[in-house]
């Protein structure tokens, strides 16, 4: 298995977002969709991130408009996929193991118990 750092929440979602073409605005506009609002991604973040994922290759230029602002639009490329997918089994596994957390409460409250008492 590979080991990489865990995706930043702004990565998560930007590669998310980039599962068809889309440009800046619209990356912005749709993790505002997707978290309600909670996450709202400021261009610094958001290009300063674009950038990274560029040189990684994990996402790709898709097409650039030459007249009106130069708007770029960018799609994952299938290392973004494989990098997405692996982040998806790292956080399903924080749930199972929080469920298994959850089944052993008793025996965590006794351990802490015992650290108190130290």
């Amino acid at each position: 298995m590979v080991k990489e750092a865990p995706l930043t929440e702004a990565v998560y979602y930007i590669l998310l977002a980039l599962r068809t073409p889309n440009h800046g605005y619209g990356i912005i506009q749709d993790v505002l969709e997707m978290t309600d609002g909670r996450v709202n991604l400021g261009p610094g973040t958001l290009y300063g991130a674009i950038n990274s994922l560029l040189e990684k290759g994990w996402i790709k230029l898709y097409s650039e408009e030459k007249e009106s602002r130069k708007k770029k639009s960018y799609i994952i490329t299938s290392l973004g996929v494989e990098s997405f997918k692996r982040e998806v089994e790292r956080l399903n596994e924080l749930i199972k193991n929080e469920a298994f957390s959850e089944s052993h409460t008793e025996f965590f409250e006794l351990c802490l118990d015992y650290l108190k008492l130290k």
